[in-house]
């Protein structure tokens, strides 16, 4: 303790030494500002007395400490032993330490190993199965198995079996070919045995196809069924097609030479067939609109005529039915209705002819592009070269007919088959035969225009003085023009055609010029009146009957009709209260000229007018109505003009009545002897109810 405060002496003494010798002035400065030295100097306590008390305190604080050890000697003693024994413990944990660390790097090395030889076989591994998997797929498609060679050679092609192993034959096939390129070994091993199976199955499927083929030759065979089970097996020609070329080439050609023979002589034999069930009453070069019964035949000849009723050429009956019903009804079979004695229209003829045609050629075209596997085109020119000859056959044959045929109804009703049947192979999606239906169709319509030219002619050239009596009824050329342009008219509604319009306007101007010429030759007027209005009526009434929509000749016929009407009624009239009328006329011409103080000298005539009526309007009404029912036996004609004629009567009447409110009628005493408007349409109602 005395050591510890010598050497704190010491230390005071030679720090206050070395503080004042260097650095004298920091040293100092840093001690100043310390805070027990600020505290003691703000204090005013001396420094070295402070100092000394510091010194005091400390040796005591000493003294107690070396006490505290002393008494503590003994457990520091043990605390001393127990941690050398736990230095000795924590030396060998130490060395074992070190051992372990130096074993796991070892591991960690050998670990290391392990995963890097893992990931090499890994790799090895991959490539080993990609290999394996490459080769296994090589393999499987070069080797020929047993089966299938049993079943190219011995199985017969229409075995499903054999169509199996041909779909793989095929693909091993060109499985050899496309190695064969890249020059792989292994296809010589089996490129002779694959060869060998094509070739034979080559051999089978070509026989094969070409009896079914050669089957369509015998008589009465079903091509159809034939063609059905081509279409089963269509695999076999994209074999061949694939393999060998010129046998698909070989098979196409038989098969387009065979069936282009077989349609030819099918369709022949049916349209000779068929055109024997035609009716033998057909219209002739004679059966014209403007041609009169009796000028057909000499006094001295003997032939037949060639129709019965030649109303029948020109009327249409249920004939339109074709269009609609019967457009797409089973084609006739010859036999059975020669069988039933069954007789048909040409142009029930042509739609049997025509409907099997298009029935076979839709079915025909839709097997050559499935089963020869070709492009629209390519068929097109393939289908032509089977049907050619066949479609040559039925021009040739529309040709023929239609240059003798003067039924005008039937070539119209034609025609419009033929669009009909072109629309209906458009919604099968078939247009083989567009160029076919447009040959036929510009023969059709020539013809037509031809036999109607022909009609409009013979009404130009007919010579009414020629013609047989004529009275007051509708003519029965008129008849026939009239249901000759219903039925045009009718038809061309399905599909309007403008120039079917032209024709039947200058039809119908030549007609009504011939109407003209026929009433020139009554020497009355009232009899020119009257068959004009029998004859317009009727073609107005047969036009109206057979037509759904207005038509311009009904509109042209109604206003004809309406203006001779009138001046028919006009006629009637006048012999009755012609001077009545007459007078109405003048009085009412001077008073719209203002010329009014003129009316006196009409003066005269109003007494014996006014008498007269009121004598005669009774028996002039009934005469009146007595001619028209004599002249009109058409009941609906008569008892238009009645009513036109009474109502015409009545507003001469009442315009008679109403010039007695001018001057100078005012005071004729004759006005109270005027008739009562009322009384005259209750007695004009006995002849017409609903007037």
């Amino acid at each position: 303790m005395m050591e510890f405060g010598i050497n704190l002496d010491n230390l005071s003494s030679v720090t206050s030494d070395d503080y004042v010798l260097d650095n004298a002035d920091e040293h100092i400065q840093e001690n100043l500002e310390d805070e027990l030295v600020k505290e003691a100097l703000e204090s005013g306590v001396d420094l070295r007395q402070y100092a000394k008390q510091i010194a005091k305190e400390l040796q005591k604080v000493e003294c107690d400490s070396v006490k505290d050890y002393v008494a503590e000697s003994k457990h520091i003693a043990c605390l001393h032993t127990q941690i050398g024994e736990c230095d000795n413990i924590l030396e060998h944990m130490e060395s074992m330490l070190h051992g372990f660390q130096h074993d796991l790097s070892s591991i960690s090395a050998e670990i290391q190993c392990l995963q890097e030889q893992s990931v090499a076989m890994n790799v090895k591994l991959k490539n080993r199965q990609s290999i394996k998997s490459e080769l296994s797929q090589l393999v499987d498609e070069m080797v020929v198995p047993e089966i299938m060679i049993n079943q190219i050679i011995e199985t017969p092609v229409t075995e499903r079996g054999f169509l199996e192993q041909l779909h793989e034959l095929n693909h091993k096939i060109k499985f050899v070919k496309q190695h064969s390129y890249n020059e792989t070994a292994a296809c010589k091993d089996v490129q002779d045995i694959v060869e060998k199976l094509k070739y034979k199955a080559i051999s089978k499927i070509r026989e094969f196809v070409l009896q079914k083929i050669f089957s369509f030759r015998k008589p009465l065979s079903n091509y159809q069924l034939g063609q059905d089970a081509l279409l089963n097996f269509r695999f076999f020609y994209e074999f061949l097609l694939s393999n060998e070329r010129h046998v698909a080439k070989e098979v196409r050609d038989e098969y387009v030479e065979t069936v282009s023979k077989v349609y030819l002589s099918y369709f022949k034999s049916y349209i000779s067939r068929v055109m024997k069930l035609q009716f033998d009453e057909a219209a002739g070069k004679d059966d014209l609109m403007a041609i009169e019964d009796s000028s057909k035949r000499g006094f001295f000849s003997s032939s037949k005529p060639a129709v019965r009723n030649r109303s029948s050429v020109f009327t249409i009956g249920k004939r339109d039915r074709i269009l609609v019903e019967e457009l797409e009804a089973p084609i006739i079979v010859p036999h059975a209705a020669q069988k039933n004695e069954e007789k048909f229209s040409f142009e029930s003829l042509f739609r049997s002819q025509h409907y099997a045609l298009l029935d076979t050629s839709c079915r025909e075209y839709l097997f050559i592009c499935d089963f020869f596997m070709i492009s629209s085109s390519a068929a097109q020119d393939l289908f032509n070269s089977i049907l050619g000859k066949t479609l040559a056959l039925y021009v040739k044959h529309v040709d023929t007919y239609c240059s003798d045929c003067y039924d005008s109804i039937a070539l119209f009703l034609c025609i419009h088959i033929v669009h009909k049947y072109k629309v209906i192979m458009h919604n099968r999606e078939v247009a083989c035969l567009d160029r076919f239906w447009d040959t036929v169709n510009a023969i059709l319509w020539q013809r037509f225009d031809q036999v109607v030219r022909m009609h409009i002619r013979s009404v130009v050239e007919c010579n009414v003085n020629h013609l047989a009596s004529i009275d007051v009824r509708p003519h029965y050329i008129t008849r026939r023009y009239a249901e000759f342009s219903a039925a045009i008219v009718n038809i061309n509604e399905n599909f309007p055609n403008p120039q079917v319009e032209q024709t039947l306007s200058e039809l119908q101007i030549e007609v009504q010029n011939f109407i003209l010429r026929l009433a020139a030759c009554f020497s009355e007027r009232k009899d020119q009146l009257v068959f004009l209005i029998n004859n317009y009526d009727m073609m107005l009434n047969v036009i109206m009957e057979r037509t759904v929509d207005d038509s311009k000749e009904s509109e042209s016929f109604q206003q004809l009709l309406n203006s001779r009407t009138q001046e028919y009624v006009e006629e009637i009239l006048a012999p009755h209260f012609g001077g009545m009328m007459a007078f109405v006329k003048e009085c009412e011409a001077v008073i719209e000229s203002g010329q009014t103080d003129k009316l006196g000298r009409f003066q005269q005539k109003v007494v014996p007018l006014v008498q007269g009526f009121a004598a005669g309007w009774r028996t002039s009404v009934d005469l009146i109505s007595r001619e028209v029912t004599r002249s009109f036996t058409n009941f609906k004609v008569g008892s238009t003009i009645v009513q036109a004629a009474f109502t015409n009567l009545i507003q001469y009447y009442h315009r008679f009545q109403k010039l007695f409110t001018q001057n100078p009628f005012k005071s004729i005493p004759a006005k109270s002897e005027l008739v009562n408007m009322h009384l005259i349409m209750v007695e004009m109602k006995k002849y017409k109810p609903n007037f």
